[in-house]
């Protein structure tokens, strides 16, 4: 069992590991997107209220994400733990996560970061852009985006590193490789967990 948070920036492959990791371990892969997505097909509550933001192009806030987020944790699945990508995304979400795992008494395991240079990043975006022919994702774009990102998840990555949940994943290299240090490092974690 194992309850994990995955961070990384665009293009480090984080979803690409986040299918191994749920595969290998058997648990649910959880994503921000997902979840928007199922509420909205659903037509539940939470759904119809996240769709009239979108639908104005406004980003729907951290109050109803988590939320969302509440309910599918509460979803039979997860009982043998879980992965989340893309949430938390802010030190508030992450704060309000914390809180609601601490009353159930299921402690966050992990917090993995899939660590690449803006550099490596930049050109593996360019090259994706480029690929799928879209030449509007220019270098300064991309950057701009990066520097956003990091500002925001700089926080975030120090939160769980003060807590002596992160561990730093290198991504760069082959997928297989990138998939075998995550699965060391989790393989580590799991070793020191006690029996539940």
């Amino acid at each position: 069992m194992l309850r994990l948070i995955l961070l990384g920036p665009p293009g480090a492959g984080k979803g690409t590991q986040a299918t191994r990791i749920a595969t290998r371990y058997s648990i649910p892969h959880i994503s921000t997107g997902d979840i928007l997505r199922a509420n909205i097909e659903g037509g539940t509550e939470l759904g119809l209220q996240a769709q009239d933001y979108m639908e104005r192009g406004d980003l729907v806030p951290d109050g109803l994400v988590n939320e969302m987020m509440v309910d599918r944790l509460a979803a039979d699945d997860t009982e043998g733990g879980w992965l989340l990508d893309g949430f938390p995304r802010t030190v508030k979400q992450a704060e309000r996560l914390d809180d609601l795992l601490g009353r159930r008494g299921e402690p966050l395991d992990a917090a993995l970061y899939f660590d690449v240079s803006t550099d490596e990043l930049t050109k593996r975006i360019a090259g994706r852009a480029e690929q799928e022919g879209r030449p509007d994702d220019q270098e300064r774009a991309v950057r701009r985006r990066l520097d956003e990102y990091f500002q925001k998840t700089a926080q975030l990555t120090d939160f769980y590193r003060e807590q002596g949940l992160l561990h730093d994943i290198d991504a760069v290299g082959s997928v297989d490789e990138v998939t075998g240090r995550a699965f060391a490092v989790l393989q580590e974690v799991s070793s020191r967990m006690p029996p539940r």
